[in-house]
């Protein structure tokens, strides 16, 4: 699992009990608290918005809670580069 960074404690706090996913196991879900992943029912009914990773503990860094994210979704992906902008030309 990829909780590692994810701050400190969250095997006390990953129980599967109380409105939480266990730390052992993934899962998702809309408007489930008890999901490691929750979606929002506006995500699901229009395909697009926003979902919360619930495993992060509040002691965790948040830059580096997203960067594993991101780099979770984006593994297999390959980004588009874009050109610098000449401020010269512009």
């Amino acid at each position: 699992l990829r909780t590692a960074g994810h701050g400190t404690g969250n095997e006390l706090r990953l129980t599967g009990k109380h409105e939480t996913a266990s730390i052992n196991d993934f899962s998702f879900g809309v408007a489930n608290r008890g999901a490691s992943v929750r979606i929002g029912r506006d995500t699901e009914a229009e395909g697009k918005g926003y979902f919360e990773d619930r495993r992060p503990s509040s002691n965790a860094d948040p830059y580096l809670v997203t960067g594993k994210i991101m780099a979770t979704i984006m593994e297999d992906v390959e980004p588009e580069v874009i050109a610098a902008l000449n401020r010269e030309e512009a």
